[in-house]
């Protein structure tokens, strides 16, 4: 398998990010880290309550910090979706990894994620969903190694066709 230390995946919110991971990782013999985890575990605090009581820009530089930080190998890592509003972790991550864009449609996402609240999804009260996938989107683009559109396949399909594209 040609890729770095690490197989890191980005992307919006309820893509399946933490699932694929997994399941890639499982498959692969890597070790499986989400960084939405890592920094909970860190702070003792949900996502949510981080944005909730520090704010969203004070969220993002604590997200930053914890991500910069991440030193391994063989671990698939899957990322907050708004990692890519960091160049400096974006830069570190990319240093140490192939990194991996699940893309869906916005009609797809609309279904997926309804509830930003409790998921902690890093936004700003006056956007939208969509507002967010704009923003984003060309975002993960710029970053990403490989591209996977997820739209009409399984987690597992994604995993092959991650597997594919990295051997």
């Amino acid at each position: 398998m040609k890729t770095k230390k690490n197989i890191t995946l980005i992307g919006m919110p309820a893509v399946g990010k933490t699932t694929v991971g997994n399941l890639l990782a499982q498959k692969i013999n890597f070790d499986f880290l989400d960084s939405d985890d890592l920094i909970q575990s860190k702070e003792q605090k949900t996502l949510s309550q981080i944005i909730l009581e520090k704010g969203l820009d004070r969220f993002l530089q604590i997200e930053e910090t914890h991500i910069v930080g991440i030193a391994c190998k063989n671990h698939v890592i899957a990322t907050g979706g708004s990692v890519v509003y960091s160049q400096k972790a974006m830069a570190h991550l990319s240093k140490e990894s192939t990194i991996i864009y699940l893309s869906v449609d916005l009609d797809i996402l609309l279904t997926r994620l309804w509830d930003i609240t409790s998921r902690g999804v890093a936004i700003s009260p006056e956007k939208s969903i969509e507002d967010l996938y704009k923003e984003r989107t060309p975002l993960y683009d710029t970053y990403c190694d490989i591209k996977i559109d997820c739209n009409s396949m399984t987690a597992e399909q994604v995993v092959e066709k991650a597997m594919n594209c990295l051997s």
